[in-house]
């Protein structure tokens, strides 16, 4: 896998910039953006293929099958079942499974990707169908979710696309829940994750893989760029792509980038504004 030509990256940066401050923006379309960014052979013909092919996708499926119970056993039946769509521990270790158009290809990937792709195929075809951003375990929710104070999900149904689709009980949510963060399941837990944060996560995920490959530093690179490119995101980040530009032997750009990061953070924190100060110092140095 190669990236694409400087010319064409900024183009791609550029619509994913202006899809993600969208109304109402197309979460095909971002996740496609994004795997075009990382895949320099992903190019508009692709694009539209990975497309046609969520298309064909609900087009199989059942009319409005009923209610919410009815689409969580279409849908694991057409893509868990007939499509093979379903995850497994070595997809954890591929980048390939945090890119949209190779998990529509590989039927494999991150919970998180299979989940757009259960989203994607049930909003083609018009379910009511929303992503669940369980701590650590991505899934998909049909039905009415629980408002606030709401101790049930009233008719709410979990499907988990990572095991093919199969429906959750609460107590197997509450369990998932605990295994990742040691706390019960909060309904709040279950309201309808917005696609931005959703975007959001899967750029965190690509991150998390460079990181455990420091060989691909500038995949953690473009995943920090298109992160900050969102309308809405941990202030942070910008003080993460300047210490990676330090250690990618960028000095300048990089210590000027910590120097903008400590203006922003030295109104609630002067003791870290000073810190990333002299962190850029010791940047600047090492130009001498």
């Amino acid at each position: 896998m190669h990236p694409p030509e400087p010319e064409r990256a900024a183009e791609l940066r550029a619509r994913f910039a202006e899809e993600a401050r969208a109304e109402r923006p197309d979460l095909s379309v971002l996740c496609l953006l994004i795997g075009a960014v990382a895949d320099g052979a992903l190019d508009e013909r692709g694009m539209d293929e990975a497309q046609i092919a969520l298309d064909r996708l609900a087009g199989e499926l059942p009319h409005r099958p009923g209610g919410p119970a009815d689409w969580a056993e279409a849908l694991a039946t057409r893509l868990g079942g007939r499509e093979g769509f379903r995850g497994s521990g070595p997809d954890y270790e591929l980048l390939d499974s945090s890119l949209l158009h190779r998990v529509l290809r590989r039927r494999k990937g991150l919970p998180i990707l299979l989940s757009v792709v259960w989203l994607e195929v049930a909003r083609r075809a018009g379910g009511q169908v929303y992503g669940v951003a369980l701590p650590g375990h991505f899934v998909v929710g049909f039905g009415r979710p629980p408002g606030p104070g709401d101790a049930e999900a009233g008719e709410q149904v979990l499907a988990d696309p990572f095991d093919g689709g199969r429906v959750l009980t609460r107590g197997e949510a509450g369990l998932l829940v605990a295994g990742a963060t040691g706390e019960p399941l909060d309904p709040s837990m279950l309201a309808p994750a917005d696609p931005r944060d959703l975007v959001l996560r899967i750029l965190n995920n690509i991150r998390a893989w460079a990181a455990a490959h420091p060989e691909h530093a500038d995949v953690a690179l473009w995943a920090l760029e298109l992160s900050l490119l969102l309308p809405s995101h941990p202030a942070n980040l910008r003080y993460e792509r300047a210490r990676l530009l330090v250690r990618r032997g960028d000095f300048l750009t990089g210590a000027r980038e910590m120097d903008a990061y400590a203006e922003v953070v030295e109104a609630v924190d002067e003791e870290a504004a000073a810190k990333v100060r002299r962190e850029a110092r010791a940047a600047r140095a090492l130009l001498n």
